[in-house]
């Protein structure tokens, strides 16, 4: 039994962010255990919900893992707390596209049994907002909206209009806050600057974001209805458990293979999963970042690089040649390496003129064209990562292209939403622009270690 509020609002840009990491950074600040989640593929959030909670921040995404994993999956993150805050993604509603409710908002806030708390951007309205909260309340009986948080508010006189319209709507105000220019966070061309690459920044603007909540929200009131919810009926999720039913069996006895993982600033999109997995697998999980360390770590075995923002920090990467060519000569000589977007651009012979790794004959640049969405993929060739005819889901994100897109070995058949061939597998290298999550498919953990062994 754990408490447990989503956050949720009618559209992006409403405030979900501020208002969730703030909610969290607020109920630590009482002293209680605030387990962080996130519906959807969203790296970058996470990071400030670990910050307001000193949590890992976990993806809930009902797309790339499946409803049936849900639950699981949160109860794995709050096992042990005792208060859940899930932040939503774009509006309550709306989930991956041509696929009903499916990895909306509001179907994760029914598997988990979970009172939803609307945010709404009250800036360009009065009345109209009492339409607005029944309109979403009413939509669907078994999505339990349990209040209204009212976000950019000008004055007193108009929240005392904004809030004289609610009084009919059945869903009590449980906060209003004001505009605050302290609390917001910077965004770029794919959406917030990650924490890693402003810790300072981001540590005051969460600081911020918690005392506006403080003095803006009924705590009280929001922890009781967190715990209105009904009892959670769901194993928790474990790596080993999940490897055991995916039929990978028990860790190879012997040495632990160290899998090298790439993070810092410019690497900044993993999910913790994905580490959990490994090691259950059987490896020794060792972090490094690509800017800093000129060197890969001692006794590496494998290398997973994912997401992140390589062109941002293209100069930095290009000028540590020590490390690209550490990494060159492991891919050469047939290691385990997994890359996922920022990792694909990584090992490419060049990101925007400046020389990469050199382990894909392919070249990337910036690009103006977001490309986004959840893709369905089978993999082409055996590789490391999956076995040829493997089936999963995934997603895609970036504003880069790379030349050509697909080795002569592709990494991924697409069915969405246009079929192509994606990426590229050569010797042991996994390289390719969609992100995926483990938990749907353990058994990569396993396969991929068991190629680390010698």
């Amino acid at each position: 039994m754990v408490a447990r509020l989503v956050i949720a609002a009618p559209s992006s840009g409403a405030g979900k962010t501020t208002v969730a990491t703030g909610l969290m950074a607020a109920f630590a600040g009482r002293g209680l255990a605030v387990s962080p989640h996130k519906v959807g593929p969203d790296y970058i959030d996470p990071g400030y919900h670990a910050l307001a909670t000193g949590r890992p921040g976990r993806n809930l995404d009902a797309f790339m893992c499946g409803t049936d994993l849900v639950a699981p999956l949160f109860a794995h993150g709050a096992r042990g707390c005792d208060l859940a805050v899930v932040e939503g993604v774009m509006g309550l509603y709306d989930g991956a596209a041509d696929q009903g409710e499916l990895a909306s908002t509001a179907q994760v806030a029914k598997l988990l049994r979970a009172p939803v708390v609307l945010v709404v951007d009250a800036s360009s309205q009065s009345r109209s907002v009492a339409a607005l909260v029944h309109g979403f309340a009413s939509w669907d009986p078994e999505v339990r909206i349990g209040g209204v948080i009212l976000n950019k508010v000008a004055t007193d006189r108009h929240e005392h209009l904004l809030r004289e319209a609610l009084g009919e709507s059945g869903v009590p105000v449980l906060g209003v806050l004001r505009r605050a220019p302290a609390v917001s966070t910077p965004s770029r061309h794919l959406g917030l600057v990650p924490v890693a690459e402003r810790r300072a920044q981001a540590v005051d603007a969460v600081r911020a974001q918690a005392e506006q909540v403080r003095q803006g929200c009924d705590l009280d009131a929001l922890l009781a209805l967190a715990r209105s919810a009904p009892p959670l009926r769901a194993e928790p999720w474990s790596a080993e458990a999940a490897l055991l039913r995916a039929g990978a069996g028990e860790p190879t006895a012997g040495a632990r293979p160290v899998v090298a993982v790439a993070g810092g600033a410019a690497f900044t999109f993993s999910y913790a999963e994905h580490a959990e997995l490994l090691a259950a697998a059987g490896a020794e999980v060792v972090a490094f970042d690509p800017l800093r360390d000129e060197k890969l770590p001692e006794g590496t075995r494998g290398l997973v690089v994912g997401g992140g923002f390589p062109e941002v920090y293209a100069p930095e990467l290009s000028a540590n040649a020590s490390l690209r060519d550490a990494v060159s000569a492991l891919a050469r000589s047939g290691a385990p390496v997994a890359a996922e977007c920022a990792g694909l651009l990584y090992l490419a012979r060049s990101l925007d003129g400046r020389p990469m790794c050199g382990v894909l004959d392919a070249d990337a640049r910036m690009s103006e064209r977001l490309t986004l969405g959840y893709r369905d993929a089978v993999a082409v060739s055996d590789s490391p990562v999956a076995a040829a005819g493997t089936r999963l889901r995934g997603h895609e994100f970036h504003r880069t292209v790379i030349e050509p897109g697909a080795g002569a070995t592709p990494a991924w058949g697409l069915r969405q939403p246009e079929r192509r061939v994606e990426g590229f597998v050569r010797g042991g290298v996994h390289a390719s622009y969609v992100h995926t999550h483990w938990a749907a498919v353990p058994q990569t953990a396993r396969r991929f270690v068991g190629h680390c062994r010698p």
